[in-house]
């Protein structure tokens, strides 16, 4: 085995790719916004370039720089310390609640960030650092499910309360991706499997707005002017945007109809604009940055950095197709964004950070 000296170009082109068409749809899609207030649209888009962009550019370069062995050394405590940042939203006076949610933090009054971005890459990286460590043991349920079950009951307390239960489904689904590609049971996971059933379940009864969800999603048309609303309209958006879109700003939807048009409808927007072709590029450029990064876990010089590769990529890409799908109406609406597009300097900021991690690990890949 060699170490190579550079990092992946490839992995990195795709990634600015991705972000420079993610910003300019942003910039885009705020356009509804500065139709009625300058003000706001100044204040969102200086965010989401300098917190997000520019800062996040900045992290990703520190990180890929920083050897990711260092995470492994201190990943029981980085999981910690997600956790007693999760743990600021219940501080009255710093945690902010926003459309009945619990989910931000408040330095100045106004959001500052979601504690729950650091709460993802600290169980990933605990996580993988916990199955490069116990390795063969992983098949034995003390050792592989039940370590996970503690790790998602401690996270899905803290994100319940919140409520935030589309980020504890997202760490469920990263975890047993994880656990299978080191290699557990498959029957094990497969009682994970129907515990989340069972827990998902339980919450629909229990949570009146995860049953209207999922209501809205089978009958969307019966809810067209309440809980579906988004839905309908975000299908209208891309529809009318038919091959090839309406042009890059001519979105109509954004000005009025569609809500949360620079967040979580953010690729409703893309499909008006943009149209079938531009959509299916957005999907592709995912798909190929999906693909580099699987290469790059592949030539990873030990378990831990592949781990980690595996569970940043699921992590970024689960609910960038989670968003996506909930768009074009084939699962419910889910409130997770799209990465690289939506707004939120935290999310891009964490996001980019996460990039420098695997172009890290990709200097010390294996050569053929």
């Amino acid at each position: 085995m060699s170490q190579s000296k550079s990092i992946d170009k490839v992995f990195l082109a795709t990634v600015l790719v991705l972000v420079f068409f993610g910003f300019t749809v942003f910039i885009s899609a705020s356009m509804g916004i500065l139709a009625k207030d300058s003000a706001q649209f100044a204040s969102i888009t200086f965010r989401q370039a300098f917190f997000g962009l520019l800062l996040g550019l900045i992290a990703c370069f520190v990180f890929s720089k920083i050897d990711y062995k260092i995470l492994k050394n201190f990943s029981f405590y980085l999981f910690i310390a997600s956790i007693l940042i999760m743990l600021l939203v219940f501080i009255p006076g710093i945690g902010l609640t926003l459309n009945g949610a619990r989910r931000w933090v408040s330095i100045t009054g106004i959001p500052s960030f979601q504690p729950v971005e650091f709460l993802n890459i600290g169980f990933v990286i605990y996580f993988a650092a916990w199955l490069s460590f116990i390795k063969d043991k992983v098949k034995q349920f003390k050792y592989g499910v039940l370590p996970l079950l503690i790790m998602l009951a401690v996270s899905g307390v803290l994100l319940l309360l919140q409520p935030d239960t589309d980020s504890f489904i997202l760490l469920g689904l990263i975890g047993i991706i994880m656990l299978i590609v080191a290699g557990g049971r498959l029957r094990h996971i497969a009682i994970i499997g129907l515990i989340g059933i069972i827990c998902l379940t339980a919450l629909a009864f229990a949570r009146p707005y995860v049953m209207t969800r999922i209501t809205s999603f089978l009958n969307p048309a019966d809810n067209a002017l309440s809980s579906g609303y988004q839905m309908q309209q975000s299908l209208i958006a891309v529809g009318s945007g038919k091959m090839f879109g309406r042009g890059l700003g001519q979105s109509i939807q954004k000005f009025k109809f569609l809500p949360e048009s620079i967040g979580d409808s953010i690729f409703a927007v893309a499909g008006e604009e943009l149209g079938f072709v531009g959509c299916t590029f957005i999907i592709i450029i995912y798909l190929f940055f999906v693909f580099r990064a699987f290469r790059i876990a592949i030539r990873s010089p030990d378990m831990f950095g592949g781990l980690l590769v595996i569970g940043i990529v699921i992590l970024i890409m689960s609910r960038s197709f989670m968003n996506m799908a909930s768009i074009l109406g084939v699962l419910p609406i889910s409130g997770l964004p799209l990465a690289f597009f939506s707004q939120g300097g935290t999310a891009m900021f964490i996001t980019l950070a996460e990039i420098g991690i695997i172009l890290n690990i990709s200097r010390f890949g294996k050569t053929q």
